[in-house]
């Protein structure tokens, strides 16, 4: 990982605390345009998103708990809807600061897209809303079925999808904040 004080990195998840909050607080949890990377690697000189990004706490072993409980106490996606929503809509994204600096995404399996990623090792997250920009150059990685940002993607993702796979491709996105832009920057320091 990178410094954790980054001013780029600091200045990202605080926008994305933001966005993710208005999504839960008003709109029924859909993702926001600002929360949905447009993808793209050296090989390619077209847009490959929009890929829905997921923000994941530094430790998140207690909350993925709390997830995990909720899709496995029903079936019924509204009543998993409700809780996810509840819980992320209260104090969830109120503290960037303890949020992991890498982000994910889940593929299904056999996805062109995740193959790509992964053979390709890093590719630019472009993220776009109302008139901020931010373009991320990652390291692309495959996270292990144990791995707590899997996990926490995994059940995150299965209370809003309960037609998730149980196998997926999850995989992270680790910023190189010094490569990275902000348009316009961040001028509050």
């Amino acid at each position: 990982m990178t410094d954790k004080n980054h001013p780029l990195k600091d200045y990202f998840i605080g926008w994305q605390c933001r966005l993710r909050q208005h999504a839960v607080r008003k709109e029924e949890g859909k993702p926001s345009s600002g929360m949905q990377a447009g993808v793209f690697v050296k090989i390619s000189d077209r847009d490959l998103g929009p890929l829905n990004t997921n923000i994941v706490l530094a430790d998140p072993v207690e909350i993925t708990s709390e997830f995990r409980h909720i899709v496995k106490k029903t079936f019924d996606p509204k009543i998993r809807r409700e809780s996810a929503l509840k819980i992320l809509s209260s104090a969830y994204y109120q503290y960037p600061k303890n949020f992991d600096e890498r982000m994910t995404a889940t593929f299904v399996l056999g996805s062109e897209l995740a193959e790509l990623l992964i053979s390709e090792k890093d590719c630019q997250l472009v993220f776009q809303q109302y008139q901020q920009t931010f373009k991320l150059n990652c390291a692309v990685a495959e996270l292990a079925e144990d791995d707590h940002l899997y996990q926490a993607s995994y059940w995150h993702n299965n209370m809003f999808n309960a037609t998730l796979p149980g196998r997926v491709h999850i995989l992270s996105f680790t910023p190189d904040w010094d490569s990275s832009i902000a348009d316009p920057p961040n001028t509050r320091g």
